[in-house]
């Protein structure tokens, strides 16, 4: 009997290394992850930090571009404006040119004065008798 106990106390002893190379095991892997959520936890406040940095910079070039769209929409209309009176100008400026072609045309082709006697009057006698001044501005 006393080699049974003997035996037994052994293999208590081995239960026990097992037991501890278990529960070492079990601090190793404990360790293992914290050390991994640790990690983690890093990675996810880093990965914060950064969207947190883009969300200030985009905000920061959406501003600028926000500016930039409002002085272009500023300088578009204004040469809208422009471009409207240039156009008004234009069309002024082509109703004035018809009525100097029809008053040149009238001067170089004749006024129809002419009699059949002589050559009549001169076209710019006929012109400067006229009793309204003739202007750019005159209606045709």
């Amino acid at each position: 009997m006393a080699s049974c106990s003997g035996s037994g106390t052994s293999y208590g002893s081995e239960e026990d290394m097992q037991q501890q190379a278990t529960d070492m095991r079990k601090q190793k892997r404990k360790l293992s992850n914290r050390e991994s959520a640790r990690r983690s936890r890093q990675r996810k406040q880093k990965h914060l930090d950064d969207l947190t940095a883009q969300v200030a910079r985009l905000r920061e070039e959406n501003g600028q571009i926000r500016a930039n769209l409002k002085m272009i929409t500023q300088q578009c209309v204004a040469v809208e404006a422009e471009n409207s009176v240039m156009r008004a100008q234009a069309a002024e400026l082509g109703g004035r040119l018809g009525c100097l072609a029809e008053v040149l045309r009238f001067v170089n082709h004749g006024s129809g004065f002419l009699a059949e006697d002589g050559p009549g009057p001169s076209p710019w006698s006929v012109i400067s008798a006229s009793p309204a001044p003739i202007s750019a501005n005159f209606p045709c």
